[in-house]
């Protein structure tokens, strides 16, 4: 998440803790359909993420995040009301 999209790891932890954090599962763009899409603040970054995690078995990894885009932004928002 680093290299690629400039997500710190720390980040995307606030982000899954987010109260009022929106998951989607599965991930509309999940190819297998395994992975979650969780939109929320990291208050470090200042912004709205979005975080992809898989579990397996008990332990979820994150495998991919980055900067909400507008159409998850917009999720975020009508969740909220």
């Amino acid at each position: 998440m680093r290299d690629r999209h400039g997500i710190e790891p720390a980040w995307a932890e606030e982000a899954l803790r987010d109260p009022d954090a929106l998951t989607i599962r599965p991930d509309p763009a999940s190819r297998s359909g395994r992975s979650v899409r969780t939109i929320g603040f990291s208050t470090s970054a200042g912004c709205l993420l979005t975080i992809i995690t898989v579990a397996e078995g008990t332990v979820t990894y994150g495998v991919n995040g980055w900067r909400a885009s507008l159409t998850d932004m917009r999720r975020y928002k009508e969740d909220l009301q």
